[in-house]
Parts: structure tokens; sequence; C-alpha cells
């Protein structure tokens, strides 16, 4: 142990300004769900073709599956060609996707211009920017901005949502979610760019098996598919049964804001808290069984609007932990050559998720109703819990993991 060991480590400004633009541009990037979900439901049911659940569920998921399929290219590429021209090529494709949103006005175009959209797959390329500008030892504190960014674009997207359906339409935000995303290239053209490992002998097949047969990897995956998919599930189904309840969209922030927000300010001193402990294992479980606890209880409470407020706060606990850890648990486990591969594998199994969710919660929806959903995801949680038992947390400095 020598003497500069003991001083405490904190970002640097560099480290700062890169791991808060990249959350932002991160955060920008999930606009593209975030803005449309708490309304994409009840608005979807007004196009041609928008009545049947199953289709406006794959409207909504579609955008996972064509991240699904091109996460991994992207992450690979970003390892050969560097991070900055995949991210803003992925980030011009989300634009053209969201132009086509704009214009169409029936449900299978909807489902092609949302598929475009997340064809832009660069949450990859994102992540190891991040990873590559930060040191090692930071590494979580450096992604919790980028968790703590996706929830404060939740949280902003929950608000203002309904506010901006109403005043300029569904068209309308998605003719915003291009804009913004033009901003976002701007924002990471200007970042310093870190230096890439390059390898003179690029064999994408061996190192797409080593991630793949990961014993520790494959939990994290296993992970956020879960997580995801149990989460577009949920917005399938809560918006429209607010509306049930008789709330009406444009009061549905109500609900969401004050969970959203007090969850939120309870991810920083937690995530210190186990870092500084060693306890982060058991944070993370802590965490899933929280979400497990909050689908558990809309089986039983979700007949009052106050009710289904207290479970989103319960669910948002645990989701915004799970959200912050994830990522970087995957940095620091990945072999260091590999590192923009095995986050282009994590976010491939994210974005299933995101599109099985989808799909899945409009069919059990209109199979089942909402105690199907519900019920879905509480079962995909117990399964997270039983595989997460063995789960290793990498030791603190250390790259890489065994195989």
């Amino acid at each position: 142990m020598t003497g500069t060991s003991s001083a405490p480590l904190r970002l640097t400004r560099q480290e700062r300004t890169a791991s808060m633009t990249l959350g932002a541009v991160f955060a920008l990037r999930l606009l593209g769900i975030f803005l449309i979900l708490p309304v994409f439901s009840v608005w979807a049911q007004t196009l041609e073709g928008g009545t049947d659940a199953f289709m406006v569920g794959m409207a909504l998921g579609i955008y996972g599956l064509t991240q699904a399929v091109l996460q991994i290219p992207f992450g690979a590429a970003s390892d050969r060609f560097g991070r900055k021209p995949v991210i803003v090529t992925g980030l011009l494709i989300f634009i053209a996707g969201s132009l086509l949103a704009y214009s169409a006005d029936n449900i299978t175009t909807l489902l092609i211009a949302r598929a475009i959209q997340g064809a832009g797959a660069v949450s990859a390329a994102v992540t190891a920017m991040i990873s590559d500008s930060v040191r090692e030892q930071l590494l979580t504190r450096a992604m919790a901005f980028v968790g703590a960014s996706i929830g404060v674009s939740f949280t902003f997207s929950l608000v203002i949502s309904p506010i901006l359906a109403d005043s300029i339409g569904v068209p309308g935000i998605f003719l915003l979610t291009a804009l913004l995303c033009m901003l976002a290239i701007g924002a990471v053209l200007m970042l310093p760019t870190a230096p890439v490992k390059r390898f003179e002998n690029f064999r994408a097949r061996a190192k797409l098996r080593d991630v793949f047969l990961h014993s520790q990897l494959m939990r994290l995956n296993l992970g956020i598919f879960s997580l995801h998919m149990a989460q577009m599930a949920l917005f399938v189904v809560i918006p429209l049964r607010l509306a049930e309840l008789d709330l009406v969209v444009a009061q549905h922030w109500t609900v969401y804001l004050p969970a959203v927000l007090v969850s939120l300010a309870f991810l920083m001193p937690v995530l210190r808290h186990a870092e500084k402990t060693g306890r982060t294992k058991e944070l993370f479980v802590g965490a899933i069984c929280l979400v497990l606890a909050a689908f558990a209880g809309f089986e039983i409470f979700d007949n009052s609007v106050l009710l289904i407020s207290v479970l989103l706060l319960v669910f948002f606990s645990g989701f915004n932990v799970l959200e912050a850890s994830l990522p970087s648990l995957v940095s620091k486990t990945a072999p260091q050559e590999c590192k923009g591969l095995a986050l282009g594998v994590y976010n491939t199994t994210q974005s299933v998720g995101v599109f099985i969710g989808g799909a899945a919660g409009g069919w059990l929806y209109s199979v089942f109703g909402t105690h199907g959903v519900y019920g879905f995801c509480a079962a995909l949680m117990v399964l997270w819990i039983i595989a997460a038992q063995g789960m290793t947390a990498p030791a603190r400095g250390n790259v890489e993991a065994d195989s």
C-alpha cells in the first residue's frame, strides 16, 4: 500500500465532464422510449390498426429488437474504429427513424419507424467511451452518473410527456427527440477523444465466444434482460390501468413523479455505502427483491391510484439501483481487450428484454389482463434472484474476471 493510495479518489474535471456528457447522451437516446412510454398505449389506439393490443406492444418493443441485432456489431466496431464515429452514426440512424415516426399515421408505419430508431444502437459504444475516459477505481461512480441521468430523463419524461402530447401531439414528441439527438451529436464531437486499445489480431468470433460463455457476465446479462423486460411489460399496462381508474392521461405524472424522485434521492448514498463496505452483492440482490415485492403488490393492490403510486416507489427504488450498478459490473468483469464487445452483448440482452417485454406485455394483457402481466414479471424476478446467488462481485481495481 503506497502513501498515495490513502488519499480519497475523486473524479477529475475531465472525467466528470465526460461522465456527465455521455450520461446525458445515453439518456437522450433513451428518450426514444421514455418520452412516449407514458402515453403510447393510450395514443396508439387512435391510429389505424391501433386497437390490437399485441401490435401496440410490438410497436413499443420493436425498438429493442433492432437494437438487439445491432448492439454487438456496434460494440465491436467501437473497439476497432473508435467510439465517436460509431456513436455519431448510430444517432443519425435514430434521427431518421424519429422523422419517419413523426409522419406515421398507422400502426404498421409506426412499427417500421420504431425499428429504424432502434437500429441506432449506440448504448455499448457510449458506455465503453465512459469506461475509456474514467479510472477503473471510479468507474462505478461514473456509471452512477449514467444511471442518475437515465433516472432524471425518465422522471422528466413522465412529467412532460402528457403535457407535450396535449400541446404538440405524440408525433411532435418524435420530432423533438430527433432535435435532441442532433444536440447530442454536437456534445459527443466536443468531448476529448479517450484512447481505445487496438489489436492487430481482431478475432471477433473468439471474443464473442469468450464473452457469451463468461459465467459472471451471463448472470449480469440475464439481469438486464429481466429488468427491462419487466419494465416494458409494466408500462404497457400501468397507463391503461390508471385510465381505467379515471385518472386522465394529462394527470398521470402525479403518480410517477413522486415515486421516481424519492427513489432517486436514495440512489447515490446507497451506492457509495455499498462500495465502501464491500456489500455490492447484498445491495444488488436486495434491489431485485424490491422489484419482486412491487410486482407482488401490484397483484393485490392495483385498484387504487394511491397504492399504485406507492408500489411504483418500491419498483423504482430497486430499478434505479440495478440500472446504475449493472453497466459498471459488466465493465469491471469483462476482459479489457473486448470490453466494448461485452457491453454490446449486455446492451443486446437489454434490448431483447425491451422487445419481448413490450410484445409479451401486450399479449398477456389482451389474454389475461393486468394480473397476468404482474405475475409474469414477478416470476422473472424470482428466476433472477436464484441466478444472482452465484454472483461474484469484481475485486476492487481488478479489470478482468476469470472465465
